[in-house]
């Protein structure tokens, strides 16, 4: 078996979708960087489509409008950060609703629905959803929002987004989610799949230079378009015109640079899972992953994201980590570095481990960003 075959036309898109130079006077073949907060009404309260900065801005619109096409959606609206565009999907909901989270997230997703969604008066529960019964159990009369990630980070488990997204609508108002930031919409469509919303960090491989923050939201649903814009606007979360443009600049060379992220990752995971010192290898594109055919017939292709079990301590671990030459240990993951992390410390996103108080563990867990 192999991935999905990529249709054609996404590199194409990725490079003239959302602007041609016609929509700028002096017909520039870029987009423009327009910085100005503020736009000349012609009309008192009235402008040519632009008004206020923290409305809309020309080149964040430029974004929005290619970010959406590479998803094959209608709309895309762009936030300051990530976890920006998390803060906003939750502010859809209000107090009393209930939050279903898969239990291996983002750190920071699990913090912010555990130290600031709750005190809102939101409900929640984390649940293993590769586990679809267990999805079932867990839904109650006032859910109001699935949240998964697919592949998981950092155990590099991989949802079935078809059979949970048919699960969660049948209860009407469910609103399901996708973090899709390991696989981009190269790799991976979950609208196509039945999402509602794809949400990216697109600080990572999407603007794959390590050098901003952001985050995207993407749907084909107006009514969700227009509440995210709202709720944009009246709380501000908005980037800059000019990290606009670098992601901008960054999606020409998304293709070719996940084509290399994904081979450079499984020549190393590979590698590693023939090592000796190396117990286990977590990569959803090698046979040994227990969800490797859910990942090939979902998917278009993977990223260079892996994790694996390594022989030894805690202590080993981190003389391993100091010996390595071109992996850099640092946060975050996408950029055309080669970064390796060991999840340790602030709280580790999965409760089935903590690696920040245990130190007899038979083996350390490294994650590999490639």
């Amino acid at each position: 078996m192999s991935f999905k075959k990529q249709p054609k036309g996404y590199s194409s898109k990725a490079v003239h979708a959302g602007y041609s130079p016609e929509d700028s006077q002096s017909l520039s073949v870029i987009p423009p960087i327009i910085t100005s907060s503020t736009f000349k009404q012609t009309d008192p309260g009235s402008g040519k489509g632009y008004i206020y900065t923290r409305y809309d801005n020309p080149t964040r619109d430029c974004l929005n409008k290619v970010l959406a096409a590479l998803d094959n959606a209608k709309y895309g609206v762009t936030f300051a950060s990530g976890l920006g565009s998390i803060t906003a999907i939750f502010t859809l909901l209000k107090a009393g609703d209930h939050v279903i989270c898969g239990d291996d997230v983002y750190g920071g997703t699990s913090r912010f629905i555990r130290e600031i969604v709750s005190n809102f008066g939101m409900q929640y529960d984390f649940v293993d959803t590769t586990d679809l019964e267990a999805i079932k159990k867990a839904i109650k009369p006032n859910t109001k929002l699935c949240w998964i990630e697919t592949p998981t980070n950092p155990l590099m488990k991989a949802m079935d987004i078809e059979a949970i997204g048919k699960i969660v609508h049948l209860q009407s108002g469910i609103l399901f989610v996708v973090d899709n930031s390991f696989l981009t919409s190269y790799f991976q469509r979950p609208l196509e799949y039945g999402a509602d919303i794809v949400m990216y960090s697109l600080t990572k491989y999407v603007n794959g230079h390590s050098d901003l923050l952001m985050g995207a939201t993407i749907t084909n649903s107006e009514d969700l378009y227009k509440k995210l814009k709202f709720i944009q606007k009246s709380t501000g979360i908005i980037p800059s015109a000019f990290d606009c443009y670098q992601v901008i600049r960054g999606l020409k060379t998304l293709s070719i640079r996940m084509d290399m992220h994904m081979t450079n990752g499984i020549t190393l995971a590979k590698y590693l899972e023939k090592h000796p010192f190396v117990m286990k290898v977590l990569h959803p594109a090698l046979p040994s992953h227990p969800q490797h055919e859910l990942i090939l017939r979902q998917c278009y292709g993977y990223s260079g994201v892996f994790s694996i079990y390594l022989r030894g301590t805690l202590e080993n671990a981190k003389i391993f980590l100091k010996a390595l030459k071109i992996f850099m240990v640092a946060e975050s993951l996408g950029g055309y570095e080669s970064l390796i992390q060991l999840p340790k410390k602030r709280g580790f996103t999965s409760r089935k481990f903590d690696f920040s108080s245990n130190k007899k563990f038979k083996s350390g867990f490294l994650y590999w960003k490639i």
